[in-house]
């Protein structure tokens, strides 16, 4: 028998009676967030708030404190974080510069005007690619966007389709495409979206080995067989 496609809205409805109200543990503004993905590597929740923690008790999240920090000392800091904590060091302090010397000290001020400019520079962040930038002008407040988890772009794609585009930038694209068509353009929304597709991304409904079984859609999921 076909199995019902359930909306998109209605999806998220069932992720969260089975997750909860799920909340960001990242910061919203754009120079902190960059700041915090630097601190973990392989980026993750968890490896970035390890190094968040380190950071901001060790040496502070001020411009000027980050780039009077000796390298050796910011390094240690970053280290609880995981691989790469030099090279980390250097690009955190790459971007305090940039933030003091560009920016006037506030990044955020300065992401007004069009969407397009406003992504190219984010963009010029490094590594910082569309999802990256999509994140930040939806956690921030710029603009709601149709943000994607990047690791996380299939779900929707699995729940309804019953499988995802094996590349990943036609995969993301997808997903927006879906959020878009059926989730408000409010943040609000599209931050709820996120964060729900984010944590069944993560928990079940990963890459490899999706936990199927006890997946709260499987009964509607056209990934299951």
């Amino acid at each position: 028998m076909r199995k019902t496609r359930l909306t998109v809205p209605e999806i998220l409805n069932q992720l969260e009676a089975f997750y909860g109200k799920q909340e960001a543990c990242w910061p919203s503004d754009p120079y902190l967030f960059l700041l915090w993905w630097y601190c973990g590597y392989p980026a993750s929740d968890a490896s970035c708030s390890k190094g968040w923690k380190e950071l901001t008790g060790r040496i502070g999240t001020d411009p000027d404190a980050i780039l009077a920090a000796h390298p050796t000392k910011l390094t240690a800091a970053l280290k609880p974080g995981g691989m790469l904590p030099e090279l980390r060091a250097e690009r955190m302090k790459e971007v305090a510069a940039r933030i003091k010397n560009e920016f006037d000290g506030d990044l955020l001020a300065s992401l007004a005007g069009p969407i397009t400019k406003v992504r190219k520079v984010l963009k010029s962040f490094p590594s910082i690619a569309d999802p990256g930038a999509d994140r930040i002008l939806l956690f921030a407040g710029i603009q709601p966007v149709a943000a994607v988890p990047s690791n996380c772009t299939g779900v929707l794609e699995r729940i309804q389709k019953g499988h995802e585009e094996k590349n990943y930038h036609a995969s993301y694209r997808e997903a927006q495409r879906m959020i878009d068509s059926e989730v408000p353009a409010t943040f609000d929304a599209r931050i709820r979206a996120y964060l729900l597709l984010k944590r069944h991304g993560e928990e079940l409904c990963k890459r490899t080995k999706p936990k199927c079984e006890i997946c709260p859609v499987r009964a509607v999921c056209a990934f299951v067989k």
